[in-house]
């Protein structure tokens, strides 16, 4: 079948634009020339006289009504419904007719943007030469205007919005059976408004795409927070700026910017891996590879999604960090590597937290974490400069200034510095520790501090409320205690810490790193005593004895087993080279580049709760 494509050849009364047809019956002599979409020539021309009856304009005028009905934010589902079946006749008429609503294809020459660029320097009211700049473009109609005997369209691509002129038969040839939401592809010349603004003059037009649903009200766009999220698609129409936020994620901004920023690093020597978003447990079980969890704040390992192989006969789980895998290229050799990829969490959703998000994590041997915050730091700031040109960001209210070098300093003076408690004098007494930490904070609910099991923890939890929320500047705090690093390396000069930090902005964590630990024996002893803490949590509380339906009813993080990743210490009994390695969180960073309050606002798809 031929694609919806006409070509102006006639002249006849033109009808304002923006009304599609008249109330009344009138018959319009129109003039085309079809072409087939993988023709280069057009077929021969006909005179068609084209008689509008009482029914089409009936159709017309009511899809016009719908669609200003169903624009607004109280359009109702039969709105809808009445529109879309109107659209769907217009589908059977085109192809009644031998047009193909839903085209194979369409020559491009450039896109909106790419023409915005090219005749910046074009003046008011001049034109390109037609011969030459002949241009083909492709997009959205979003908006439709009619001055006299003159229409235009805007069409919206991936790049920007351009403007299309057309004369009084391209509207005449159009206006039954297109409408705004719909794809169009068009050819013409270039010319610059008197008013300045850049217009393709088309010369011929191809329907590319027909919408059967009505587009969100252009003023008031789509305000409905849980439908923006359900359906991101329609959002990203409806509101340019959150396919901005999209854009901004992917295309050559901050995703490709850090691996472009660690590939860059030392002679382009970096090796970026894929690991399996699979990894698999003891057959018969449903314990989990305690190992495998980032060196997160409390030192809690992340609860897996567990899943059962009907052929392999055993359980697996979506990896909780690309951590482990990677060290062990580092273990086979490989000195410089970086991951970036999908990271899968069963636990909470929050305004900082879903299920499913994308972290970078790279390991460089014989490097230190003092050398990952400087990686870190150039990073963050060519993510910046890729994605809004300047090291000053606006967000939600506050001025953020990446200019380096950031402010670095340690945990303990931190938590000093804020509240007056010292922990270096309170040595190794958990219960000193706890009774202090709750007398000098005064907080109401004592039971995330009375449940701290050392000192380290009791140190972090303080931190985590007193501390944390304030750091609004870039900040790295450094040298971790020890029983909340289960990986990182012990410090070389500060006992009872490790040599790690986090970097934090606007009061939220955006990235993780140490110096990693290499000694097999040290790691051992540090996840036994991790397993055994969290064995010990989990029998306290009784859920060893409970069935795994009673288990998953609870949704404690003691629900669950864990054992050792035996095979990652193996690794590291081969020997592992001196590393530094980090984790930076892509959605944390986009939220903080792209002014976004909540991480579902930069996962087009996020996980939501169940829809009553």
């Amino acid at each position: 079948m031929e694609a919806l494509k006409f070509w102006r050849v006639s002249s006849s009364p033109f009808k304002h634009f923006m009304y599609f047809a008249s109330a009344t019956t009138k018959t319009t002599s129109t003039k085309f020339i079809s072409f087939r979409c993988c023709s280069s020539s057009p077929t021969p021309s006909t005179n068609t006289t084209t008689n509008t009856t009482t029914t089409t304009t009936t159709q017309v005028v009511s899809d016009r009504n719908n669609r200003r009905r169903s624009s607004s934010s109280s359009s109702s589902t039969s709105d809808r419904d009445s529109i879309r079946a109107i659209r769907l006749k217009k589908v059977e008429e085109l192809r009644t007719k031998g047009h193909e609503p839903y085209a194979y294809g369409w020559d491009r020459t450039h896109t909106a943007s790419q023409l915005q660029e090219i005749y910046k320097n074009l003046g008011n009211g001049e034109e390109s030469s037609k011969d030459v700049d002949l241009v083909s473009i492709a997009g959205r109609i979003i908006a439709r205007r009619a001055f006299g005997k003159l229409a235009f369209l805007t069409l919206r691509d991936d790049s920007g919005t351009i403007q299309e002129k057309l004369l009084q038969d391209q509207f005449d040839q159009l206006k039954t059976l297109v409408d705004i939401g719909d794809i169009l592809g068009a050819s013409g010349s270039i010319k610059r408004t008197e008013k300045g603004e850049l217009s393709v003059y088309i010369s011929s037009f191809a329907l590319l795409t027909k919408s059967l649903l009505p587009l969100p009200d252009k003023f008031h766009g789509l305000t409905d927070v849980d439908k923006r999220y359900r359906q991101r698609y329609v959002d990203m129409i409806a509101n340019p700026e959150v396919a901005d936020i999209f854009r901004a994620r992917a295309k050559y901004h901050i995703v490709q910017e850090a691996s472009r920023a660690w590939a860059n690093k030392v002679d382009s020597g970096f090796s970026m891996l894929t690991r399996p978003f699979w990894g698999a447990n003891p057959p018969g079980t449903t314990t989990y590879p305690l190992g495998v969890q980032r060196g997160a704040a409390g030192g809690a390992e992340a609860r897996p999604f567990v899943t059962y192989h009907n052929s392999l006969g055993r359980d697996l789980y979506l990896r909780i960090a690309t951590e482990l895998h990677l060290k062990r290229m580092l273990v086979g050799g490989f000195e410089k590597v970086y991951e970036i990829g999908r990271i899968f969490r069963n636990e909470g959703i929050s305004t900082r937290h879903n299920p499913e998000f994308t972290t970078i994590e790279m390991y460089e041997a014989y490097s230190d974490y003092q050398s990952m915050m400087n990686m870190t730091e150039e990073v963050v700031v060519r993510c910046a400069l890729a994605v809004q040109g300047k090291l000053t960001v606006d967000y939600q209210g506050l001025e953020i200034s990446l200019e380096r070098p950031w402010r670095r300093e340690s945990m303990h003076n931190l938590v000093k510095e804020a509240t007056g408690i010292d922990f270096n004098e309170l040595g190794n007494d958990v219960k000193v520790a706890k009774e202090v930490a709750i007398k000098a904070l005064e907080v109401k609910d004592r039971s995330s501090i009375e449940a701290c099991p050392s000192v380290g923890h009791v140190l972090n939890e303080v931190f985590e409320i007193v501390v944390e929320p304030t750091l609004l500047q870039p900040t790295f705090v450094l040298d971790y205690p020890v029983e909340i690093s289960p990986l990182a390396k012990p410090h070389r000069s500060k006992a009872g810490l490790t040599e790690r930090f986090e970097l934090f902005i606007c009061g939220r964590e955006l990235a993780n790193a140490f110096s990693e630990l290499t000694d097999p024996l040290d790691q051992r002893d540090r996840l036994e005593k991790q397993v055994k803490q969290h064995n010990e949590k989990r029998e306290a509380s009784g859920l060893h004895t409970d069935s795994a339906e009673e288990r998953e009813k609870k949704n404690d993080d003691e629900s669950y087993e864990v054992t050792l990743d035996e095979d990652f210490l193996t690794a590291l009994e081969y020997g592992m080279p001196p590393a530094s390695g980090m984790g930076l969180g892509i959605d944390r960073l986009v939220m903080l580049l792209t002014n976004s309050a909540s991480i579902r606002d930069v996962i087009a798809f996020p996980v939501l709760k169940v829809q009553q």
